[in-house]
């Protein structure tokens, strides 16, 4: 098979996304690594009164107080087992830090942008409203999160 190729390491920047791999759940995610500040195990998080339910609680990020927003309340599955702090990724809106928590953080994924997929039509509608679209991986789908819309919600209750 000459003049062919499948190696998307000799694809333009251009052509190709890449993302930090994440498990929410038995979901595989990818994270948009242009929208990730950092990676970082979640240390005492802080419970806040009143706070929204996808609002963890606040942390501190090397000096930073920081909202924890739970990715899997944010996408209604049931909650991680106690004493299970997850990994969080570091995400900017704006002039805000969030600490997006997560079940476990993965490599870094590479795949084509002409074979990102849209969500099919009949997914629920809390996580089609979160995914920009999906990769068919060899095992299994990556679905790419829309990070800004997963902490949308609740950036936006923290600034009311």
């Amino acid at each position: 098979m000459t003049g062919q190729t499948n190696d998307v390491s000799e694809l333009s920047a251009e052509a190709v996304n890449e993302y930090v791999s994440v498990r929410i759940g038995d979901q595989l995610f990818g994270a948009p690594v242009n929208a990730i500040r950092e990676v970082f195990t979640p240390q005492s998080v802080t419970e806040v009164p009143l706070a929204p339910s996808e609002v963890a609680g606040l942390l501190n990020l090397r000096g930073r107080i920081v909202t924890a927003i739970d990715a899997r309340r944010r996408l209604g599955l049931p909650p991680r087992e106690a004493g299970d702090a997850g990994m969080a990724l570091g995400v900017e809106r704006g002039s805000e830090i969030f600490g997006l928590i997560v079940d476990s953080v993965g490599e870094v994924l590479r795949r084509p942008s002409a074979e990102l997929e849209p969500v099919p039509a009949h997914v629920d509608s809390t996580f089609r409203s979160m995914v920009k679209g999906v990769h068919k991986l060899e095992k299994e789908l990556l679905a790419v999160l829309d990070v800004s819309a997963v902490i949308g919600a609740a950036a936006g209750a923290e600034a009311a």
